[in-house]
């Protein structure tokens, strides 16, 4: 009866359902079908065991077609044995050298021909994929072999019959010129005599290309990698690619795409290197220290990608001309006459940078600059673009409230001007026009003041004819000089007499306030 199930049309039965208004029910018939024909049945498919070449694919990421026999790679060595030396290759992959494969003649040690931690070129000359390992080699022989002398692998398919055998052979002897430069640079630092004690050739300190496999390297000169960044379009923008310097032995070139069709170009300085044709050890941009190409596009490039966007995003971003944007805050001040504006956009003179246009009387900027940390002006570092504009609407212009003190205090004016110019500054929404009025107020000489009429220091009064003594009459002083104030607790001796009558004689109002004061 399960074959006969079989024999019915649920298409047919399924289309007079949806017809009736029921609904779709093709799929679950086919269901109930398999279950009557196939009661407990397990979809699945079963699990079927690894083979060697895929288990090789699946912990290494390589295929056939990009490590095969023939192909030339670049690794570190990771510890040296007695039959040879280990290395790491890209992906870290696990890569042997067999002693006899070191050089070309008799090898005593592995340590006369490579150290622990060196970068050195070799060719592949066997995939062990039951082993998950790659033999190399570094002889001459090898290395100068062309690639179709390698047997091919057999997953791979076979070549077409109608394969253009004459443009092969004529892109593979381009490819063995190439590979004869890189070979000359690599065995001038890797250089082995013959004889009881084999020895490596020291670094000559000349410019040459590098013995790297980096993808974003490059051993190509300036207007190469312009190119090949400009021909990417907005797909390479934010990528960066390193090259050798053409100048200097240890110095590399990182090429930064910040935009479409604006590049800028870092300085990077080796340190540590093994030979002439390895990448140094250390990689210093100004300051900072990095220790491969990888961390140096983690921690340099890919930051700094992130503040594009960041700055992209802005409220007060444009992406316009510098002098669009100048017509664009003039005619704001304009029609406000009142209003202080200002707008970032792309520096048009240094790549990597930033534009802050703003406008007091005329249009002015600053430049604002791009770094890992944050964003750069007035030889500061800010966070995010918000603190920067907040610190640019606190001081425009740019300059240091120390330096506008100083000057303050080089004019020499009086305390109460000082606090009054400072009251001003911080009322004002900019600082420009009650800072400029509290200079120019501070340039006013100031009036020399006349002396007191009176008190210590003034001109001594005529001398008064005194009497003996009393009430409302003046002490007799000496006409020279006057005396020295009186000492504290010191309390004068009473006067003689009577009290005077009030008012007092006309005597006493012959006396002046300087009287008293003395």
């Amino acid at each position: 009866w399960r074959d006969k199930v079989d024999e019915l049309d649920l298409d047919t039965f399924a289309e007079m359902i949806e017809t009736s208004g029921v609904g779709k029910w093709l799929t679950h018939l086919t269901m109930i079908k398999w279950e009557f024909r196939l009661p407990f049945e397990d979809s699945r498919k079963p699990m079927e065991p690894l083979d060697r070449e895929k288990l090789f694919r699946l912990l290494t990421k390589e295929t056939d077609q990009s490590l095969c026999p023939g192909k030339e790679v670049t690794g570190k060595v990771a510890r040296i044995g007695e039959f040879g030396a280990h290395l790491k290759l890209e992906g870290d992959v696990p890569a042997f050298i067999p002693l006899r494969n070191l050089a070309d003649g008799h090898v005593e040690s592995v340590e006369d021909v490579v150290q622990v931690g060196a970068i050195v070129t070799a060719i592949v000359t066997e995939v062990k994929k039951d082993h998950m390992s790659v033999d190399l080699s570094m002889k001459k022989e090898d290395l100068k072999k062309n690639s179709n002398a390698w047997d091919r692998p057999s997953s791979l398919p076979p070549i077409d019959p109608s394969f253009d055998v004459v443009a092969a052979a004529r892109i593979e002897s381009q490819k063995h010129k190439e590979r004869e430069e890189r070979l000359a640079a690599v065995m001038s630092t890797q250089d082995v005599e013959m004889g009881s004690n084999a020895k490596t050739v020291g670094r000559t300190g000349r410019v040459t290309r590098r013995a790297c496999d980096h993808p974003a390297f490059r051993n190509a000169n300036n207007a190469e990698i312009e190119k090949e960044l400009m021909d990417g379009g907005e797909a390479m923008v934010g990528e960066a690619l390193v090259r050798p310097s053409s100048q200097k032995a240890d110095v590399l070139a990182v090429h930064w795409l910040v935009r479409k069709n604006v590049m800028k170009v870092v300085e990077i300085i080796e340190e540590d290197k093994d030979n002439d044709a390895s990448i140094g050890n250390t990689l210093k941009i100004k300051d900072e220290v990095y220790g491969s190409i990888d961390e140096l596009l983690a921690r340099f490039i890919a930051p700094m990608n992130d503040r594009v966007e960041e700055l992209l995003a802005h409220r007060k971003f444009l992406q316009l001309f510098e002098k669009d944007v100048d017509e664009k805050i003039k005619d704001m001040k304009r029609h406000t006459p009142g209003g202080v504006f200002y707008y970032l956009c792309w520096n048009e003179k240094y790549p990597g940078y930033a534009s802050l246009r703003y406008i007091v009387n005329s249009p002015r900027n600053h430049h604002v600059g791009i770094t890992p940390d944050g964003y750069t002006w007035q030889h500061k570092t800010y966070n995010n673009l918000d603190l920067l504009l907040n610190a640019f609407k606190k001081n425009p212009r740019g300059q240091s409230t120390v330096a506008s003190s100083s000057r303050q205090s080089s004019i020499g004016t009086s305390s109460l001007r000082s606090s009054t110019s400072r009251s001003d500054s911080r009322t004002s929404r900019w600082g420009a026009t009650k800072s400029e009025q509290s200079d120019q107020s501070s340039m006013v000489p100031i009036q020399p003041t006349p002396p007191s009429t009176g008190g210590w220091g003034a001109p001594p009064p005529p001398p008064v004819q005194a009497n003996a003594g009393g009430w409302g009459e003046r002490p007799p002083l000496p006409a020279a000089v006057l005396p020295p104030p009186p000492q504290h607790g010191y309390r004068p001796a009473p006067p003689s007499g009577p009290p005077p009558s009030y008012p007092p004689p006309s005597s006493a109002s012959s006396f002046s306030s300087s009287s008293y004061r003395q």
